[in-house]
């Protein structure tokens, strides 16, 4: 028996698709200037903050000189001044991670309330990368594998939550960085990682790829397939 030829020579890395986990990279840096600046200023906060911000202004100038937005940098930078802000105004140095910690509570509840309207949002994130708008959604086995694939997202923000949250409850400042380091780019990587491994385990083997929704078929339809 002759086997059916693919029409999808190499299905396509998430991680290409997401643009892997640059961004990630360069967000780790600040938190962890935060805690050297802390370190070697004998515990000063407000050094500590500096630290941090010049650090991070120093990434969003490279971020602009290689092309990326200046909305995404100025947002980076806010995010920063902001988490500083809280350490000072609290006097605790661990409070730098608090808005972190917030921001992940907050995203896996998002992710996992999108998944159970049926809007995931590795579908929304993957089609508006590829320019499919809601197209995906009329695909009844893609929209079953995003929404898999995207408990995935809501692992890693739960498991951000559960160490950012005891370190931070304990005032394991150097600890909180050394976390906002190994959890930043190393899981994001690993994420893309999986969840593009559980999608397309998800996916039909005769599915035709991301970039190619199929509608939904009509009950007694004939199914057909390529030659």
């Amino acid at each position: 028996m002759q086997e059916r030829p693919t029409t999808e020579p190499a299905r396509e890395s998430l991680a290409g698709l997401l643009g892997g986990s640059k961004g990630a990279i360069d967000a780790s840096l600040p938190p962890a200037a935060f805690v050297l600046g802390w370190l070697l200023a004998g515990s000063s906060i407000g050094w500590a903050a500096v630290t941090a911000i010049a650090v991070s202004v120093l990434v969003g100038v490279f971020r602009l000189l290689r092309g990326d937005r200046a909305r995404a940098v100025l947002v980076s930078l806010a995010a920063v001044i902001a988490a500083a802000l809280v350490a000072l105004h609290t006097g605790r140095a661990e409070d730098f991670f608090l808005l972190q910690l917030l921001s992940n509570v907050a995203s896996s509840l998002v992710w996992a309330a999108s998944i159970v309207l049926r809007w995931p949002l590795l579908g929304v994130v993957v089609g508006f990368a590829l320019g499919q708008r809601t197209r995906w959604r009329q695909d009844p086995e893609l929209l079953a594998a995003y929404s898999v694939a995207s408990w995935v997202w809501v692992s890693q923000y739960l498991l951000r939550v559960v160490v950012y949250g005891s370190l931070w409850w304990a005032g394991q400042v150097v600890a909180l960085g050394v976390a906002r380091t190994v959890l930043s780019w190393p899981l994001v990587a690993l994420t893309i990682a999986v969840s593009g491994w559980v999608l397309y385990r998800t996916l039909p083997d005769d599915h035709p790829g991301l970039r190619n929704p199929r509608p939904r078929r009509v009950t007694g339809e004939p199914v057909t397939t390529d030659e």
